[in-house]
């Protein structure tokens, strides 16, 4: 979910290869997040466009009380930057 709230135009490929998980599993990982309502797909030309929906719910009993969007921003504060290559 950080990945597609970073680059929300991303394809599957390219979030599988982000995340370190096969095409397949980030198209089963994506799905499942859209059939519960955690975000929607728009297409944009040839390429899919998604949204995260930043007020629902945590889906965990324990953090409920908090928000996607409170986590995405915690998360998002703490991602490593990204190194560019050396000369």
């Amino acid at each position: 979910m950080l990945c597609i709230a970073k680059e929300p135009g991303l394809s599957l490929r390219e979030i599988g290869d982000r995340v370190g998980v096969t095409e397949r599993a980030a198209h089963r990982i994506v799905a499942e997040l859209e059939e519960s309502g955690y975000l929607t797909r728009a297409r944009n030309g040839r390429r899919n466009r998604y949204t995260i929906a930043p007020d629902l719910p945590v889906p965990d009993s324990i953090a409920r009380e908090r928000q996607i969007g409170d986590l995405l921003d915690v998360l998002a504060d703490q991602a490593p930057a990204k190194r560019k290559p050396g000369p």
